[in-house]
């Protein structure tokens, strides 16, 4: 079983209550009957999460719009276990949903999920989206630091060199100064013709 299948099934058997639906879920083969839980009115949320993360990890995309609502969902684990599923999804809307979160200020508080999956994608949105964000937590006093330090470690893996700029200011800032030599020194130098 998978380990993330298995952190999940974990929090939503305490969810739901000892439920016999949670088990019917859990035992189903039949994807069709996942997706009807997506659509089916009177769901509730733990539901709806198990149908759209064990379709996700088929690479069934009926499951791509809940998870992305649940990528941007104010409960962690439920974000974690969404960015899980849609990173194996293989849905090409993904990256560019992920990105449309990570950069949104009015939902900065969930951007460290999207900001991980971005570099879980290594997609052509991933960069753009990770310098964007992370110039904004730039900010004096800006409290979402673990976003900031997410993208400044993303940017490292990622290898870019179009992040180096907002990696060497990301050194004048105290918290995250230590990622972002790291991060700067996984970046190639550029090699000039002599």
């Amino acid at each position: 079983m998978d380990e993330e299948l298995r952190s999940l099934t974990e929090r939503l058997r305490q969810e739901a209550r000892g439920s016999a639906a949670l088990e019917r879920l859990l035992d189903t083969e039949d994807q069709g009957r996942l997706a009807d839980v997506l659509t089916a009115p009177g769901q509730p949320l733990w539901a709806r999460e198990l149908a759209a993360f064990r379709l996700g990890l088929a690479g069934d995309r009926r499951a791509f719009e809940s998870l992305v609502l649940l990528l941007n969902h104010r409960d962690p684990p439920r974000c974690a276990s969404a960015a899980h599923a849609l990173a194996r999804l293989g849905d090409p809307r993904t990256a560019r949903a992920a990105a449309a979160l990570a950069t949104n200020e009015l939902r900065v508080a969930y951007a460290l999920y999207p900001v991980r999956l971005l570099v879980a994608l290594r997609a052509p949105e991933s960069v753009p989206a990770l310098i964007t964000t992370l110039e904004r937590r730039l900010r004096p006093h800006d409290p979402f630091r673990r976003v900031a330090l997410a993208c400044v470690e993303g940017l490292g893996a990622l290898g870019d060199a179009r992040a180096r700029r907002v990696l060497t200011e990301a050194l004048a800032h105290p918290a995250l100064a230590e990622a972002a030599v790291h991060a700067l020194a996984r970046i190639p130098q550029d090699r000039q013709a002599k």
